[in-house]
């Protein structure tokens, strides 16, 4: 899996996570968070690797379900680039002065 959907994976879990189960919670430390393989995840809690495959592929359309629904990192990254442009402002208007 590449980075960037890593992290985005991550920014949902950050914002979705305790909204999963606990066993879902702890399946996607694993993978996402601890970088476990497939397999040591499935030894780890005694499930087969297809069973870890399909539950990370679930979680993951749920994850994005209640982005998509609730827009919570949208409306996160909307504010800070909105303060972001406010100092590019600020500084324009403090050299004005200047």
């Amino acid at each position: 899996m590449d980075i960037i959907k890593t992290e985005h994976i991550n920014d949902l879990l950050d914002v979705y996570k305790e909204l999963l189960t606990k066993k879902q919670q702890e399946i996607m430390d694993m993978y996402f968070l601890y970088d476990l393989s497939l397999s040591e995840i499935a030894n780890e809690c005694n499930i087969s690797r297809s069973a870890v495959y399909d539950l990370i592929k679930r979680v993951t359309k749920t994850l994005e379900n209640y982005e998509e629904k609730l827009q919570i990192i949208a409306k996160k990254e909307k504010i800070l680039q909105t303060i972001k442009n406010l100092d590019k402002e600020t500084k324009k208007k403090i050299e004005e002065i200047l």
